[in-house]
Parts: C-alpha cells; sequence; structure tokens
C-alpha cells in the first residue's frame, strides 16, 4: 500500500503586533517606551511599533530606545476661538487615516494609548476610523495624570481595558495600575551607585547632596529658590546637583568648604542623578512623582501653578503616606530652602523614614502589570 501522506505542520503564528501610542512630552512617551520594553521582557518576539509626530521628542527618544516610529499628522486641541478650530476636522480626518494605514501596514493586534495628541486618533482609527467600517482594533487606555485629559476619555469609551495611574482620574472603571517607569529606574539600587554616581558629577563622597531639577526645560522659580540660598546650603555642609534648563543660567556666589553646587543644563543620567542624591526638589508631573517615589527619594514637589491642579493631585498620594511636601510655587523662595530644606537634608533618621515611605506609594511593577495586560488583549483578538 502507498504510504498515506504526512499531513503538513501549521505555519507558526505570526509575533503579536502592538502598538504604543504616546508623543508630545515625556510625560506619554516614557510611560509608552516602559510599557514596550516590558512587552519585549514578555515575550521577545511581540513586535511594537510606537505611534508619534515629527514635532514630539518621540522623533529622539523613541529610535534612541530601539523601536520604529510611525509619524502622523499631529492634531492639537485649540484652547480658544480661531482659525485653528475651524481647520480641526480637516486635520482630524488626515490624522486618522494616516494611523489607520499604520494599523493596517503593521497589523496590530492591540493598541495601548497614554493620552495627548497621538493617541486621540489612534483611538479613532481603531474603531475602523471616523466612518467606523474599518477593521476594529481592541484599545487599552492609561491614564497617567490625576485628572483625565480629553483624548483618554475619548478612547475609555469602548475601551477593552481602561488603566490609571490613581484612583479618582476621572475615567469610569478604571484600574489602578501606577505608572509605568522603565526598568533601569525601578531597579536602581541607589546604595550600590552612590560612590559612581557622586564622582560621575564631581560631587563629595560623603556628606547630604540635594538634586533640583524642573522638568527638561527647567523652572524659574526652583532655581531662583535653591540658589538663592547656595551660601547657606554649603554652610551647612549640603552639596547641591541643579539641573536649571538648557536656556537658563545660574548665578552661584563663591563658597568655601567641601560642600559643591553642581549646575548643569540638562541631566541626562537621571539613574545617576538619583543615586547621587538624599532627596529631591522638583515639580510634580506624574512622571516625575511615579520616578522619584520608585527610587524611593525624599521630596519636596512644587506644582505648577498653571492648568487645572493636576500636579498637585499627582504628588498627593505620596505625600498622605509621608514620603514628601508640597509647597505652593508662590511659596518656594530662598527663605523657605534655608528654614525647612536645610533642617531636612540635616535630618538622615527623616530622611531615611520619609524615602521608606516614598517608595511603599509607588507601584514598582507597573509596566510589567500594563504588558502583561495588553498582551492578554491581543491574545485575545488572535483566538476569535
Amino acid at each position: 500500500m502507498p504510504d498515506s501522506p504526512t499531513p503538513s505542520a501549521a505555519p507558526p503564528a505570526a509575533p503579536l503586533s502592538v502598538i504604543v501610542a504616546g508623543g508630545g512630552t515625556a510625560g506619554h512617551i516614557e510611560p509608552a517606551l516602559a510599557v514596550a520594553d516590558a512587552l519585549r521582557r514578555l515575550d521577545e518576539s511581540i513586535r511594537v511599533t510606537a505611534l508619534g509626530t515629527a514635532r514630539g521628542l518621540e522623533k529622539d527618544l523613541v529610535p534612541a530606545r530601539g523601536y520604529p516610529l510611525e509619524l502622523i499628522p499631529p492634531v492639537p486641541l485649540p484652547r480658544k476661538l480661531s482659525g485653528d478650530l475651524l481647520r480641526l476636522p480637516g486635520r482630524v480626518r488626515a490624522s486618522v487615516a494616516a494611523t489607520r494605514a499604520v494599523i493596517d501596514r503593521v497589523d496590530a493586534d492591540v493598541i495601548v494609548g497614554f493620552g495627548g495628541y497621538v493617541a486621540l486618533p489612534a483611538y479613532l482609527a481603531a474603531r475602523g476610523g471616523l466612518l467606523g467600517r474599518g477593521r476594529r482594533v481592541p484599545v487599552v487606555v492609561h491614564e497617567a495624570n490625576a485628572k483625565a485629559g480629553i483624548a483618554n476619555k475619548v478612547g475609555a469609551r469602548g475601551a477593552a481595558r481602561v488603566l490609571a495611574a490613581v484612583p479618582d482620574s476621572g475615567l469610569s472603571g478604571a484600574e489602578v495600575v501606577g505608572i509605568p517607569v522603565r526598568a533601569s529606574i525601578t531597579t536602581l539600587d541607589r546604595a550600590a551607585l552612590r560612590a559612581e554616581a557622586r564622582a560621575h558629577f564631581g560631587l563629595p563622597a560623603e556628606g547630604p547632596v540635594l538634586l533640583v531639577f524642573g522638568g527638561s526645560q527647567g523652572a524659574r522659580t526652583l532655581n531662583e529658590a535653591v540658589s538663592g540660598a547656595a551660601k547657606e546650603l554649603a554652610a551647612a555642609g549640603i552639596s547641591v546637583l541643579h539641573a536649571h534648563g538648557p536656556k537658563n543660567t545660574l548665578s552661584l556666589p563663591e563658597t568655601d568648604g567641601v560642600a559643591r553646587y553642581v549646575a548643569v543644563p540638562y541631566l541626562s543620567r537621571m539613574d545617576l542623578a538619583y543615586a547621587a542624591a538624599d532627596a529631591v526638589v522638583c515639580r510634580s508631573g506624574a512622571m516625575t512623582v511615579a520616578e522619584v517615589s520608585a527610587v524611593g527619594l525624599p521630596a519636596v514637589y512644587v506644582p505648577l501653578p498653571h492648568g487645572n491642579g493636576e500636579q498637585e493631585l499627582n504628588a498627593r498620594p505620596v505625600v498622605a503616606q509621608d514620603g514628601g511636601r508640597i509647597v505652593a510655587d508662590g511659596d518656594l523662595t530662598p527663605d523657605y530652602v534655608r528654614e525647612e530644606v536645610i533642617p531636612l537634608l540635616r535630618d538622615p533618621a527623616r530622611l531615611t523614614e520619609m524615602g521608606r515611605a516614598a517608595a511603599g506609594a509607588g507601584h514598582r511593577d507597573a509596566a510589567d502589570e500594563v504588558a502583561r495586560i495588553v498582551a492578554a488583549i491581543g491574545q485575545e483578538r488572535r483566538a476569535q
């Protein structure tokens, strides 16, 4: 009898395809990239594509982290009546169409959005475009801020899962998972890196160090308040590592003693900056609060005085657990640094207590948790 034909093996399934949509500012991009990294750790075959625009920071940050970046037209939402408002419908159509082309080209199984003007076209395109005629793609929404923005409010309607950094973000039914933070921060061993970090910045090996930063562009209030107390900080034996922003400069007095005041335009090695420090004075953007609490640093949070107050809300959970303090922008002065910050830096027991509380307030595994949720939803779609 002739041999019966051997059944051919089924072709291997194509790798899962995920689009991360978080562009514009570091507050949207960093959580997106943290989840991308976590997806790769979960399954190195997963294909991750980042969505962005040519005007956002993602054009530099995403390729540097090794992910393909697909560019779409930006859709900034006008805040007042103007010609931009009249042009908005056309811009939305063009951006959604471009996003839909990316979805089809990479054969996306799931989209995870982090808000902002990149996420909104992704959410609309995932529903099949403005006409709803294309293949629908499941969406996971993550809200990092204490108050959800318009894009995520739109995306949450019909999303497969809605996630948030803190309770009461304004998204109904959101699951609180924290903010995804890159592994180099969540696994940072500050004590082990302390000597290397201080040598890197030219700081003394011993004595307290205050880290000051106000975001990528710096913050005038922080710059003036801390530099205005430079003499008293030096006299107290406290060194300062201060990122003042690329467009700003500091006028520092001559000081004596071992303590140093190191002023730099920008900190490209935040891991080493955190490792060198004993406490922080900073703004309270969602990503900043997540990173500072993840590494267990006591902080004086100075919320931006503009917007709808979300920066103060971002810091409240950490402050409620005694991991930091909130100081109004107008109250941060050289006198405040002299009367409040210097005594804190000179109290090692208090710093240790606050650092432990800060670390306990964070969600170190948020990136891995979001990655597991995204991958599971992608696999569910494959099984349908």
